[in-house]
């Protein structure tokens, strides 16, 4: 692209070539009139010659060789420590013999410069992806939370104020564990692997019914939004490997996937939403009781699919995605 004080930009570039070429004016004539030197107006007069308009674009200022750049073996052996040891540019350096600064270099280059990167559990690489349309793939999850007790949990109120709420909140169960007990939250989650798009509901158990009861009313939810679920990616979770998950996927028309047992990075789509929504909703405010909190639920939920900017999608709300919306085109 061409710099703001450029003085000649593709299209007066073109102008040049066609005043010369096509026109009959000199090259002296028309690098006068446009304010720059004959050199300057001999080189586009000689591209627009030979590639026409094509050939008034910038082109790369990269080198078609680099005699000094890092010698392939080199680039392995920083790549492999970095993989397998997860070391630092200085670390690497002090064990190549080569200034901190390349050892940068090629990780940056290689995309290796950050250990975000790569993968903590085996060191390589992370491999991302992204269905290439709304419906081809949905994630479903469930989300474990502790009930909040009346009067409110002990992140809002304090550990002692805490145990005091549990131990005043009706319907609890006795244990040995400092005299209460009281019960979970299961959130149920489903994410659209292309829009991110969400659908949650709350239930007191993850059983495969309940579970199967959220799948089918997803489905429909987004079918009402114009999405055609195609397939669903779970973990291994009872709930998920039961026959009658398997038989109404099957009904549904959709195929059913699982992770990889102890790999719940191809999960990560939503194990990363369930971490926005304990920060935006979960534990986000004080509620006074769960009641509350699961009231909270829907309007975050909307929040989430139609307000709030997702990095991962380039900074848009993930509804944007839903192209087939009706009434998203005026």
């Amino acid at each position: 692209m061409s710099h703001a004080n450029a003085a000649l930009t593709p299209v007066q570039r073109a102008r040049i070539g066609r005043m010369v070429v096509d026109d009959g004016w000199s090259i002296a004539e028309a690098a006068r009139y446009f304010r720059v030197s004959w050199p300057t107006a001999a080189k586009w007069v000689q591209r627009y010659l030979e590639m026409g308009r094509v050939g008034m674009d910038d082109r790369s200022s990269r080198p078609h060789r680099s005699p000094n750049k890092t010698a392939q073996p080199l680039v392995r052996k920083i790549v492999h420590k970095r993989i397998k040891t997860r070391r630092g540019p200085v670390e690497i350096a002090s064990l190549t013999g080569v200034p901190a600064s390349t050892v940068y270099a090629v990780l940056k280059r290689c995309r290796l410069n950050r250990l975000s990167h790569v993968d903590v559990a085996t060191g390589e690489p992370a491999r991302r992806y992204e269905h290439d349309h709304p419906g081809s793939l949905i994630h479903v999850d469930v989300k474990k939370l502790g009930n909040i007790p009346d009067g409110g949990g002990w992140r809002t109120v304090g550990r002692q104020q805490g145990w005091r709420n549990r131990a005043g909140t009706p319907g609890k169960d006795r244990s040995k564990h400092r005299g209460v007990l009281m019960r979970h939250a299961y959130v149920h989650t489903v994410i659209d692997d292309h829009s991110r798009v969400a659908y949650a509901e709350i239930h007191n158990d993850e059983t495969a019914a309940t579970a199967i009861g959220v799948l089918v009313r997803a489905v429909a939810w987004f079918a009402a939004r114009g999405v055609h679920v195609e397939a669903v990616l779970s973990d291994n979770g009872s709930c998920y490997r039961s026959n009658a998950w398997r038989d109404t996927c099957r009904d549904l028309g959709i195929k059913h996937r699982r992770t990889r047992p102890y790999r719940p990075q191809t999960n990560g789509k939503i194990e990363r939403f369930h971490r926005t929504l304990a920060d935006g909703w979960a534990y986000s405010k004080h509620y006074n009781s769960e009641k509350a909190r699961r009231a909270a639920l829907p309007a975050w939920l909307h929040f989430y699919n139609h307000h709030r900017q997702h990095s991962a999608i380039g900074k848009v709300p993930p509804i944007t995605r839903l192209n087939n919306l009706p009434g998203h085109y005026n």
